[in-house]
């Protein structure tokens, strides 16, 4: 029995001048771990056709616990524990269910998406993206010429021959 390989079309001469991405395709699933963390949570919100919004849950997490870098294609989000010695200090938990421990996400970004905004509401950040497409990558419509067409008269010239 032989088995199927979904990525085998990859090697085809189907996709020409798609190299780059195929090599970062590659590259991505290389790096995802089995084990796909779920802190914090979040979500990818299509706003319109070309605007998307990244919401991550980060409650207890202030402004200057977080940051954001954009570096070859790649957004990474990354937290630090925003309960410090001071507050262990306040006082013993009896319980403690909210989640202080540091955290990294990456999102790959293509390379037509730019970050606009990013707000942090309500222990909710926020993280606005639009997917710019320039003009030469936009679909247009080529016209078909017929190569007869061209070596036939028009209709003009046989008139100015008939005179």
């Amino acid at each position: 029995m032989t088995s199927f390989d979904p990525f085998s079309f990859l090697d085809s001469k189907f996709f020409v001048g798609y190299e780059p991405m195929l090599k970062r395709v590659n590259e991505l699933s290389q790096t995802v771990s089995k084990a796909i963390p779920n802190y914090p949570p979040y979500n990818i919100v299509k706003v319109d056709e070309n605007k998307y919004v990244i919401e991550m849950a980060v409650a207890g997490f202030g402004k200057h616990n977080l940051d954001l870098e954009f570096q070859d294609g790649t957004l990474v989000i990354s937290g630090n524990s925003a309960l410090g010695k001071e507050d262990e200090a306040a006082g013993e938990f009896l319980f403690k269910g909210i989640a202080d421990r540091a955290f990294t996400r990456k999102f790959s970004l293509a390379d037509t998406v730019e970050i606009k905004n990013a707000e942090l509401i309500n222990g909710m950040l926020k993280i606005w993206l639009e997917n710019i497409i320039p003009d030469s990558k936009k679909s247009k419509k080529i016209d078909i010429t017929d190569a007869a067409s061209e070596n036939k008269p028009s209709d003009k010239q046989l008139l100015k021959e008939d005179k």
